[in-house]
């Protein structure tokens, strides 16, 4: 797993390259309303592709952290596979867009499907966007999965990590702009957050297992 600790996630390194050269070009030629298009392009870009340094805070071993910046959509109890609880975190353009390790484990199985972008309100959301799911196992054999799912976004869901791969709480894997998260955790897990709460991947606790 690679750790880009630069300001700019690399997933925007292209955006970047394209419309800051174009945005001067544009200047130097006089061209000001393509030089200001492009200048508003390249601050967007430097905003959603932003990659700020986070402190991990000081939970417990067993803590479970927000592995995406987002709003507390929905929080339901099911009976799925050995899941009681179905969390959704719905994340924005204004949210950090990079995807955190939200507790020390192992990733067992990992699942990726390129498919649309239409947005969340459209009856194909859940059967046809480009999703990805993830599922860990940790060091007391507590199994909980995350799906990562894109909104109507311009920028595709990356994830470079490895089955079998065993990894540090908070570490960066992978990058969604504009989309939902959702969480299914076991019985033994203590939820620590309600409907509305604002997240920060890495930074906020979801709870722990007992």
């Amino acid at each position: 797993m690679r750790n880009n600790l630069f300001p700019i996630a690399k997933e925007g390194w292209k955006y970047l390259f394209l419309s800051l050269p174009l945005s001067i070009l544009f200047l130097l030629v006089d061209w000001n309303l393509l030089a200001f298009i492009t200048f508003i392009i390249t601050l967007f870009s430097f905003y959603v592709f932003r990659n700020p340094e986070r402190e991990l805070p000081l939970f417990e071993a067993n803590s479970f952290l927000a592995p995406s910046d987002g709003v507390v959509n929905s929080i339901e109890e099911i009976n799925e596979n050995g899941y009681l609880y179905k969390v959704e975190i719905e994340g924005s353009y204004l949210d950090v867009a990079l995807l955190r390790v939200p507790m020390k484990a192992q990733l067992i199985s990992s699942q990726k499907y390129n498919g649309t972008r239409v947005s969340k309100q459209s009856s194909l959301f859940e059967a046809l966007n480009e999703n990805l799911t993830l599922t860990f196992e940790d060091e007391q054999n507590n199994n909980f999965r995350v799906e990562f799912r894109v909104k109507n976004s311009f920028c595709s869901l990356e994830s470079n990590l490895i089955v079998a791969q065993k990894l540090n709480q908070a570490a960066r894997f992978g990058f969604m702009l504009h989309g939902v998260t959702t969480l299914y955790l076991p019985s033994n897990f203590r939820l620590n957050i309600q409907r509305g709460n604002r997240l920060k991947a890495s930074e906020s606790l979801i709870g722990y297992f007992s």
